[in-house]
């Protein structure tokens, strides 16, 4: 008998490699090519500032680090470390796809949330705050991290409604999902991050196309709340708001110690500043003063003119994330960027507006500046989700100029 010709089976591994192959080529043609200008200006600023953070950590740390460890570096290490966690993890996330965060989203926003849930249990009480975990040791705060969940959360959800924007259903489910994780947050006390998810809350919907009358409804509601829980629950917390309502009233509790230092170390400042590493007030007068009070620091240290170029800074990062949310066509993209974006801006503004005795002291940190691992990593990780955002922008010219045509609610709904 003739012999039957053998089927040749395909190559299943050489196709496998030329799938690996074109996956590396992607990534690596995703690193290496060239970007647009709002990218390398993200980038470039958000660089400078923590750079500028860490330098400012180690001078505003280093007395109480020898006080504390018998080593003047011991808090610097630690956030230099976390900087450099924090770098590599903005890097990945600028690299992944859009589609790769949408698909996730979901599972991060439940995954926070259960962590802050966690928080109400097992939670390390820190200044009459208990917005801390421990895992192996490292104290962990999951409300950094539910911020840019919850941003990724309600963006994929508005973005497939976006044909239903003018349904009340609508914008109640969205207000369902920032709402839970607002009262999580606020049952372990931390007024601070709170009032940051309601404004981020606020902004990402009206920008979103929320109607007027809902949005003047969710504003009077926020107005109306916000004193209660400013007063419920939290002794220390009343004694704040009183002595920053009456500065000049007797203090024995010392509410207002802090602010009376930070303004301090802001008069000595002038304009020139003391200069680097020479503050007084970091010797043990303004506690855990690299954290929630270290734009005293750069105040004192560099002056009237270290300040305002730290003010710049932060209006050219706002600028900048103005300018790619202009040039952003995607709905999801677009939602995710204003979030991000009301997010870091205005808990900066309100970091420096308590320094400042504008409001009272509400445990909120300068963004890429103060020391802390959970608020830095957070912040880097939603900084390189907008450049990817950014880097799909440049991939796609024409998207972006169609983002930047007027369009009305019904041609949005029609797209």
């Amino acid at each position: 008998m003739a012999k039957q010709p053998v089927k040749r089976q395909p190559n299943r591994n050489r196709a496998k490699l030329e799938q690996s192959g074109a996956r590396l080529e992607d990534l690596f043609g995703r690193i290496f090519r060239a970007q647009s200008i709002y990218f390398y200006q993200l980038l470039g600023v958000t660089l400078f500032l923590v750079a500028f953070g860490l330098v400012m950590v180690l001078s505003a740390s280093s007395i109480d680090s020898l006080k504390a460890s018998n080593n003047s570096f011991a808090t610097f290490g630690k956030q230099a470390l976390f900087a450099v966690l924090g770098l590599i993890g903005m890097s990945l996330a600028s690299l992944m796809p859009l589609d790769w965060w949408r698909g996730r989203a979901k599972f991060a926003y439940m995954i926070s949330m259960l962590l802050q849930l966690a928080v109400l249990f097992i939670g390390i009480d820190i200044n009459g705050n208990r917005n801390w975990i421990s895992i192996f040791g490292i104290a962990i705060q999951p409300s950094e991290f539910l911020k840019v969940a919850v941003v990724l959360h309600v963006s994929v959800y508005l973005a497939s409604r976006s044909r239903d924007l003018d349904a009340v259903a609508t914008w109640k489910k969205a207000g369902i999902m920032m709402g839970a994780a607002m009262a999580l947050v606020i049952f372990g006390k931390d007024l601070g991050t709170m009032l940051i998810m309601l404004i981020m809350f606020v902004g990402l919907l009206s920008l979103a196309g929320l109607p007027m009358k809902l949005l003047r409804l969710i504003v009077v509601a926020g107005v109306a709340i916000t004193p209660i829980l400013l007063t419920v629950g939290s002794g220390s917390r009343v004694g704040r708001i009183t002595a920053w309502l009456n500065p000049n009233a007797p203090d024995p509790n010392g509410y207002n110690w802090q602010s009376e230092h930070g303004m301090w170390a802001i008069s000595a400042g002038r304009i020139f500043g003391a200069g680097l590493g020479e503050s007084k007030m970091k010797w043990s007068w303004i506690p855990e003063v690299e954290n929630d009070f270290i734009f005293a620091v750069i105040a004192e240290e560099l002056g009237l003119i270290g300040a305002v170029v730290v003010i710049v800074l932060f209006v050219a990062l706002a600028m900048t994330f103005f300018k790619i949310w202009k040039r952003t066509a995607d709905d999801f993209n677009r939602y995710v960027v204003s979030g991000i974006m009301i997010w870091i801006i205005f808990q900066a503004l309100i970091n420096m507006a308590v320094v400042l005795r504008l409001l009272p002291v509400l445990g909120v940190p300068l963004p890429l500046i103060s020391a802390g691992g959970s608020s830095l990593i957070a912040t880097l990780g939603g900084i390189g989700i907008v450049l990817a955002v950014e880097r799909e922008n440049h991939a796609n010219p024409l998207a972006g100029r169609q983002a930047r045509m007027p369009q009305t609610r019904a041609t949005r709904r029609v797209r």
